[in-house]
């Protein structure tokens, strides 16, 4: 497969992630480097986290994590290797200033503070029409 972005093929994504149906909450990536990237998420009905037609903030902070996975997917994907699984280790903080309706496009960039021993710090911002909808600090760890 090839590896040009921008790219909206679902199942290129979702083989760089280790989420399945219905728990994958990234769909997009449209820039990638060592130390950034830019994901995409269509809010859709099936989706778990979605209540009366309304993503839940549990919903975006799982986006927000799936886009750190999928710069650790993307980026072993370039080195031709398997990515390991990860988890969120801690949210230092998170703030969801508006709640996504169906339909809503999201885009989510990632922005790799520090990586030390498999344990990363990412500041991640997400928006919806170029507005600021949910930003936080987590960090998350690969096994």
């Amino acid at each position: 497969m090839e590896n040009k972005l921008p790219t909206s093929d679902q199942n290129f994504v979702e083989s760089l992630i280790p989420q399945r149906f219905p728990f994958v909450m990234v769909n997009s990536i449209t820039d990638y480097s060592e130390t950034h990237l830019v994901s995409g998420f269509e809010v859709k009905k099936e989706n778990i986290f979605v209540q009366d037609g309304i993503l839940q903030a549990s919903g975006l902070v799982e986006h927000q994590a799936q886009s750190v996975a999928l710069h650790t997917g993307y980026k072993y994907y370039l080195l031709g290797k398997e990515a390991p699984t990860g988890y969120i280790g801690a949210i230092k903080t998170f703030e969801a200033i508006q709640l996504p309706k169906l339909g809503d496009k999201l885009i989510s960039e990632v922005s790799i503070i520090n990586e030390m021993m498999g344990v990363t710090l990412v500041d991640i911002v997400t928006k919806l029409n170029d507005e600021v909808i949910a930003k936080s600090q987590m960090k998350t760890v690969v096994m």
